[in-house]
Protein backbone atom coordinates (compact mmCIF):
# COMPACT_ATOMS: atom_id res chain seq x y z
CA UNK A 1 0.00 0.00 0.00
CA UNK A 2 2.90 2.33 0.67
CA UNK A 3 3.99 1.79 -2.96
CA UNK A 4 0.54 2.92 -4.15
CA UNK A 5 0.86 6.06 -2.06
CA UNK A 6 4.24 6.77 -3.65
CA UNK A 7 2.81 6.32 -7.15
CA UNK A 8 -0.05 8.71 -6.35
CA UNK A 9 2.44 11.24 -4.94
CA UNK A 10 4.56 10.99 -8.10
CA UNK A 11 1.54 11.52 -10.36
CA UNK A 12 0.46 14.52 -8.29
CA UNK A 13 3.99 15.96 -8.44
CA UNK A 14 4.01 15.62 -12.24
CA UNK A 15 0.66 17.41 -12.59
CA UNK A 16 1.75 20.04 -10.08
CA UNK A 17 4.93 20.87 -12.01
CA UNK A 18 3.19 20.81 -15.41
CA UNK A 19 0.26 22.87 -14.11
CA UNK A 20 2.34 25.54 -12.41
CA UNK A 21 4.66 25.78 -15.42
CA UNK A 22 1.96 26.06 -18.07
CA UNK A 23 -0.15 28.43 -15.96
CA UNK A 24 2.48 31.06 -16.79
CA UNK A 25 1.26 30.96 -20.39
CA UNK A 26 -1.65 33.10 -19.21
CA UNK A 27 0.77 36.00 -18.82
CA UNK A 28 2.02 35.43 -22.36
CA UNK A 29 -1.56 35.34 -23.64
CA UNK A 30 -2.33 38.70 -22.05
CA UNK A 31 0.87 40.31 -23.36
CA UNK A 32 0.39 39.02 -26.92
CA UNK A 33 -3.32 39.89 -26.99
CA UNK A 34 -2.60 43.39 -25.65
CA UNK A 35 0.10 43.85 -28.29
CA UNK A 36 -2.26 42.73 -31.08
CA UNK A 37 -4.95 45.18 -29.93
CA UNK A 38 -2.49 48.08 -29.64
CA UNK A 39 -1.04 47.33 -33.07
CA UNK A 40 -4.45 47.06 -34.68
CA UNK A 41 -6.15 50.12 -33.15
CA UNK A 42 -3.20 52.46 -32.60
CA UNK A 43 -0.96 51.64 -35.56
CA UNK A 44 -3.50 50.13 -37.99
CA UNK A 45 -1.34 47.09 -38.53
CA UNK A 46 -1.86 43.44 -37.81
CA UNK A 47 0.13 40.21 -37.94
CA UNK A 48 -1.79 36.99 -38.43
CA UNK A 49 0.91 34.95 -36.67
CA UNK A 50 0.45 37.02 -33.50
CA UNK A 51 -3.29 36.40 -33.53
CA UNK A 52 -2.60 32.69 -33.97
CA UNK A 53 -0.06 32.85 -31.16
CA UNK A 54 -2.40 33.96 -28.39
CA UNK A 55 -5.09 31.53 -29.47
CA UNK A 56 -2.55 28.68 -29.56
CA UNK A 57 -1.09 29.67 -26.20
CA UNK A 58 -4.60 29.59 -24.78
CA UNK A 59 -5.21 26.10 -26.16
CA UNK A 60 -1.85 24.84 -24.92
CA UNK A 61 -2.39 26.27 -21.46
CA UNK A 62 -5.89 24.90 -20.91
CA UNK A 63 -5.07 21.41 -22.14
CA UNK A 64 -1.81 21.24 -20.14
CA UNK A 65 -3.28 22.47 -16.83
CA UNK A 66 -6.37 20.23 -16.88
CA UNK A 67 -4.66 17.51 -14.82
CA UNK A 68 -3.51 20.19 -12.36
CA UNK A 69 -7.09 21.45 -12.06
CA UNK A 70 -8.28 17.90 -11.33
CA UNK A 71 -5.49 17.54 -8.75
CA UNK A 72 -6.70 20.69 -7.00
CA UNK A 73 -10.34 19.63 -7.32
CA UNK A 74 -11.08 22.79 -9.31
CA UNK A 75 -13.37 21.19 -11.88
CA UNK A 76 -17.07 21.98 -11.90
CA UNK A 77 -19.04 19.52 -9.85
CA UNK A 78 -22.52 19.37 -8.36
CA UNK A 79 -21.69 19.22 -4.67
CA UNK A 80 -25.16 18.69 -3.24
CA UNK A 81 -24.37 15.19 -2.00
CA UNK A 82 -20.59 15.01 -2.37
CA UNK A 83 -19.50 17.97 -0.22
CA UNK A 84 -21.20 16.98 3.05
CA UNK A 85 -20.46 13.26 2.50
CA UNK A 86 -18.12 11.25 4.72
CA UNK A 87 -14.63 10.41 3.49
CA UNK A 88 -15.48 6.80 2.58
CA UNK A 89 -18.56 7.92 0.66
CA UNK A 90 -16.43 10.42 -1.26
CA UNK A 91 -13.86 7.71 -1.96
CA UNK A 92 -16.53 5.36 -3.33
CA UNK A 93 -18.06 8.16 -5.41
CA UNK A 94 -14.68 9.11 -6.84
CA UNK A 95 -13.75 5.50 -7.54
CA UNK A 96 -16.99 4.86 -9.44
CA UNK A 97 -16.81 8.20 -11.27
CA UNK A 98 -13.21 7.77 -12.36
CA UNK A 99 -13.57 4.13 -13.43
CA UNK A 100 -16.93 4.49 -15.18
CA UNK A 101 -16.66 7.97 -16.66
CA UNK A 102 -13.25 9.65 -16.52
CA UNK A 103 -11.00 6.81 -17.70
CA UNK A 104 -13.24 5.65 -20.57
CA UNK A 105 -13.64 9.24 -21.75
CA UNK A 106 -9.88 9.83 -21.65
CA UNK A 107 -9.37 6.59 -23.59
CA UNK A 108 -11.83 7.82 -26.25
CA UNK A 109 -10.09 11.21 -26.46
CA UNK A 110 -6.70 9.53 -26.77
CA UNK A 111 -7.83 6.91 -29.29
CA UNK A 112 -9.68 9.29 -31.59
CA UNK A 113 -7.13 12.10 -31.42
CA UNK A 114 -4.00 10.00 -31.98
CA UNK A 115 -4.49 9.58 -35.79
CA UNK A 116 -5.37 13.28 -36.01
CA UNK A 117 -2.15 14.26 -34.21
CA UNK A 118 -0.02 11.75 -36.13
CA UNK A 119 -1.30 13.10 -39.44
CA UNK A 120 -0.45 16.64 -38.34
CA UNK A 121 3.09 15.54 -37.42
CA UNK A 122 3.55 13.63 -40.69
CA UNK A 123 3.22 16.75 -42.80
CA UNK A 124 4.29 19.31 -40.19
CA UNK A 125 0.95 21.06 -40.26
CA UNK A 126 0.97 24.84 -39.95
CA UNK A 127 -1.75 27.44 -39.59
CA UNK A 128 -4.41 27.48 -42.29
CA UNK A 129 -4.13 31.29 -42.33
CA UNK A 130 -1.73 32.91 -44.78
CA UNK A 131 1.08 34.39 -42.71
CA UNK A 132 0.03 32.33 -39.70
CA UNK A 133 2.13 30.37 -37.23
CA UNK A 134 4.06 27.29 -38.24
CA UNK A 135 3.97 24.25 -35.96
CA UNK A 136 0.27 23.57 -35.51
CA UNK A 137 1.27 19.92 -35.15
CA UNK A 138 2.91 20.77 -31.80
CA UNK A 139 -0.27 22.41 -30.54
CA UNK A 140 -2.32 19.38 -31.60
CA UNK A 141 -0.01 17.20 -29.49
CA UNK A 142 -1.43 18.92 -26.43
CA UNK A 143 -4.64 16.94 -27.00
CA UNK A 144 -2.68 13.77 -26.23
CA UNK A 145 -0.99 15.46 -23.26
CA UNK A 146 -4.43 16.49 -21.99
CA UNK A 147 -5.72 12.90 -22.12
CA UNK A 148 -2.58 11.48 -20.51
CA UNK A 149 -2.38 14.05 -17.68
CA UNK A 150 -6.07 13.72 -16.82
CA UNK A 151 -5.85 9.90 -16.95
CA UNK A 152 -2.79 9.94 -14.71
CA UNK A 153 -4.59 12.11 -12.19
CA UNK A 154 -7.51 9.69 -12.46
CA UNK A 155 -5.13 6.88 -11.49
CA UNK A 156 -4.05 8.96 -8.47
CA UNK A 157 -7.72 9.39 -7.53
CA UNK A 158 -8.29 5.63 -7.83
CA UNK A 159 -5.28 5.03 -5.57
CA UNK A 160 -6.61 7.58 -3.07
CA UNK A 161 -9.95 5.77 -3.00
CA UNK A 162 -8.30 2.38 -2.54
CA UNK A 163 -6.11 3.69 0.28
CA UNK A 164 -9.08 5.25 2.06
CA UNK A 165 -11.34 2.22 1.63
CA UNK A 166 -8.63 -0.13 2.93
CA UNK A 167 -8.02 2.00 6.02
CA UNK A 168 -4.70 3.46 4.87
CA UNK A 169 -5.70 7.13 4.93
CA UNK A 170 -2.27 8.04 6.33
CA UNK A 171 -0.66 6.95 3.02
CA UNK A 172 -2.72 9.34 0.87
CA UNK A 173 -0.45 12.13 -0.45
CA UNK A 174 -1.17 15.50 1.14
CA UNK A 175 -1.94 17.10 -2.24
CA UNK A 176 -5.01 14.88 -2.78
CA UNK A 177 -6.26 14.32 0.75
CA UNK A 178 -9.88 15.11 1.41
CA UNK A 179 -9.97 18.28 3.42
CA UNK A 180 -11.73 18.01 6.76
CA UNK A 181 -11.33 21.78 7.06
CA UNK A 182 -13.44 22.30 3.95
CA UNK A 183 -16.22 20.18 5.42
CA UNK A 184 -16.03 22.04 8.74
CA UNK A 185 -16.06 25.43 7.01
CA UNK A 186 -19.09 24.48 4.93
CA UNK A 187 -20.99 23.08 7.91
CA UNK A 188 -20.07 24.88 11.14
CA UNK A 189 -20.83 23.02 14.34
CA UNK A 190 -24.46 23.37 15.28
CA UNK A 191 -25.53 24.45 11.79
CA UNK A 192 -28.42 22.68 10.15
Amino acid sequence: MRFLGMIAALICAINLVVGKTFAWLSLGIVVVCFTVVVQRYLFATSYVWMQDLYIWLNGAMFTAVAGFALLRDDHVRVDIFYRPAKMKTRAITDLIGVVLFLMPFMWIVYTYSMPFVQRAWNYHEASANVGGMPGLFILKSFIIAFAVLIALQGVAMIIRSILILTGNVHLVPASIQYSADRIAADHPEGAV
